[in-house]
C-alpha cells in the first residue's frame, strides 16, 4: 500500500480535528505540556491527594505556632499524617535510605534516648525530650517533621533533647556577686526529615534546624 499526502490529510483531520497544515484555534503556544503519566509516575502516583490537600497548607507561620513565641510545635491540628503516609509509602525505599542517614549521623536527636536523666544546672532551666511536628528550619521557613509515620512496618520517629533557659539574660545564682555573670541560651542544629507537600517528585529532605540546646552561665571579668 503506498500512503499519499492525500492519505496522511486525513489521518492527520481524524487524529487532531483540525486542517492539515493550519494552525490549531484553541492551541496555547504559552501553555505548559501535559506530563504523561508514563514518564513521570510518581506525580500520578501519589500526587493528585496531596496537591489537593496542599492548598489549604499555610505559607509562613502555621496555626500551631499562632499563640506561642517558640519556633516549633509539638501539637498541630492540620498536621498532614495521611498525606505523608501516602507520600512515603510510595517514595519507601529513598525515605527510609535518607531517614537512616540522619538517625546514623546527627547525635541527641531522631532515635535517641526519650527519658531525662537526674540533672542539676547552674541556671535554672526546662529540660524535655520532644517530638516536633512542625519547626523554623536553619533559613527561617516553617517545615513539617516527619513524625510518628509508619511506613511498611517501620516507624519514623525524631525526638530531639531541648532545655530552655527560664532565666535568660539575668545573673547567675549561687556565684559571688563580685563576678559579672548571665545566664544565656545556647543552641545547637539538628537534621531531621521534612515533607514538602510541594514538591512534585521527590517531597522529602533533610534540613537543619536551630534548637534550644543548654543554660550556660557566663561568667565575665572579677570586680573589686
Amino acid at each position: 500500500m503506498i500512503i499519499t499526502e492525500d492519505v496522511i490529510k486525513q489521518i492527520f483531520v481524524i487524529a487532531t480535528g483540525s486542517a492539515y497544515g493550519e494552525p490549531d484555534a484553541n492551541a496555547d503556544a504559552a501553555a505548559t505540556p501535559t506530563l504523561s503519566p508514563w514518564r513521570y509516575p510518581s506525580v500520578y502516583s501519589y500526587y493528585p491527594t496531596a496537591y489537593k490537600n496542599a492548598q489549604k497548607y499555610r505559607l509562613g507561620t502555621p496555626a500551631c505556632a499562632e499563640n506561642t513565641t517558640k519556633t516549633w510545635c509539638l501539637e498541630d491540628a492540620d498536621y498532614p499524617t495521611a498525606d505523608i503516609k501516602q507520600a512515603a509509602t510510595y517514595h519507601r525505599h529513598g525515605v527510609l535510605a535518607i531517614y537512616q542517614d540522619v538517625a546514623v549521623t546527627t547525635e541527641n536527636s531522631v532515635e535517641r534516648s526519650a527519658t531525662l536523666e537526674e540533672e542539676t544546672y547552674l541556671c535554672p532551666s526546662d529540660t524535655s525530650y520532644v517530638k516536633p511536628l512542625r519547626a523554623v528550619n536553619s533559613r527561617g521557613i516553617w517545615r513539617i517533621i516527619v513524625n510518628d509515620v509508619d511506613i511498611f512496618f517501620k516507624s519514623i520517629v525524631q525526638s530531639v533533647r531541648i532545655e530552655e533557659c527560664l532565666t535568660s539574660g539575668d545573673t547567675c545564682p549561687l556565684v559571688p556577686a563580685c563576678y559579672e555573670t548571665q545566664c544565656l541560651q545556647k543552641s545547637v542544629y539538628h537534621r531531621f526529615l521534612v515533607y514538602d507537600p510541594f514538591d512534585y517528585y521527590f517531597p522529602f529532605a533533610i534540613e537543619t534546624f536551630k534548637l534550644p540546646a543548654s543554660c550556660a552561665c557566663m561568667i565575665g571579668a572579677y570586680a573589686i
